[in-house]
């Protein structure tokens, strides 16, 4: 009966890859067509789905030809002078299909619609004082880095700088192949515990940091009344250096209707800084809809490794111990310098592996 199911299944993912690979190859022609490439928005929109498709054409073919030796395997275990050599070479191709098959039902679980978009990505000091902006601002530091080891291109939009060097709030966008896709899994709350510098008597003290990362649109994706906007100009502050300036280039938009607020100061052109305002207050409209599309959704499931809530906590960040810790799969690890320069990869890998066990455990209910 096993076998059966196995086979069974193995059926309906053919089936499956093979409407996929239709896809791809209509998609394929339909790039090439004169109207296509004449119409911009369709052309672009088009062609990222053919490329995101590329690579899950290329596993569908290869299963495909998987199958076929299998089945080729098979039928060479009636001939006597063949039956032995088959049936080894059939027992090699039944393991490699078999962890074809878990590879597939992967690439095939429901993707979220906004994983090949790039990145803005808020943090804010939380609980704390001064410890909160500190921590706040290496938090910052560790997601441009980690931005620098995926090849991914990283610009901060306002940092937000104190005094002392931490932040309030800090605004940076990242570009990139999959930034979101993997960025998403550091919405939450993050936690410092350590002895901070400003501290005299040695204690540890624990303090926070909010991070809220949105996925960055288009600019035909939202569309913007511009009677519904206030947009304010000062003179850029913070620590010094760059961030004096001596012209209003500063830009603050408001979105009536909604009251949300962007600020952009780090370029010294206010066309620049609006520009880059512009695109945050976008992808936070397009966030608040997505939001409510995923609330939707996460009521009928029973939990969710990347809920993106604000008030989760969903890491801390032990110093004296070297210990990070990602409380959502009780993931530890003793390397906390090699996290904080932007080595979050191995975490998360870790969160992506636990949210696809968990759909494919759900798929199988």
């Amino acid at each position: 009966m096993q076998e059966n199911g196995s086979f069974n299944e193995q059926e309906r993912i053919m089936r499956q890859l093979e409407a996929l690979e239709g896809r791809f190859e209509e998609l394929s022609i339909r790039i090439t067509l004169p109207e296509v490439i004449s119409d911009g928005d369709l052309f672009r929109k088009l062609m990222r789905e053919h490329s995101e498709m590329a690579e899950m054409a290329e596993v569908a073919k290869q299963y495909r030809q998987l199958v076929d030796e299998r089945d080729q395997a098979r039928e060479m275990l009636s001939d006597p002078d063949m039956a032995e050599m088959a049936q080894e070479e059939l027992e090699e191709l039944e393991e490699r299909l078999k962890e074809a098959t878990h590879q597939a039902r992967l690439m095939l679980l429901p993707k979220d619609p906004d994983d090949y978009r790039d990145a803005v990505i808020e943090v804010r000091a939380g609980a704390g004082g001064d410890e909160a902006g500190l921590f706040g601002a290496e938090l910052v530091r560790m997601y441009i880095h980690y931005a620098e080891r995926r090849g991914w291109k990283a610009e901060i939009v306002d940092d937000g700088a104190t005094e002392i060097g931490g932040i309030k709030e800090a605004v940076l966008t990242i570009q990139g192949k999959g930034v979101f896709s993997r960025l998403k899994y550091e919405s939450g709350v993050h936690r410092v515990q350590r002895v901070p510098v400003t501290e005299s008597s040695g204690r540890i003290h624990t303090s926070t940091a909010t991070v809220a990362v949105l996925p960055e649109v288009e600019d035909v994706e939202i569309s913007i009344n511009p009677g519904d906007l206030r947009i304010d100009t000062y003179r850029a502050s913070g620590a010094g250096g760059q961030h004096v300036n001596r012209t209003d280039s500063a830009v603050r938009i408001t979105h009536l209707p909604t009251g949300l607020v962007v600020t952009s100061q780090d370029q010294r052109s206010q066309i620049q800084n609006r520009e880059k305002a512009m695109r945050v207050l976008k992808s936070k409209l397009y966030e608040m809809e997505r939001r409510q599309r995923q609330d939707e959704y996460s009521s009928e499931r029973k939990s969710q490794v990347g809920t993106g809530d604000r008030s989760e906590r969903i890491r801390t960040y032990n110093f004296p111990q070297g210990r990070v810790t990602d409380h959502r799969i009780g993931l530890t690890l003793y390397r906390i310098d090699d996290v904080m320069n932007g080595d979050l990869d191995e975490i998360i890998d870790a969160l992506i592996l636990a949210e696809q066990t968990q759909l494919l455990e759900e798929s199988e209910l």
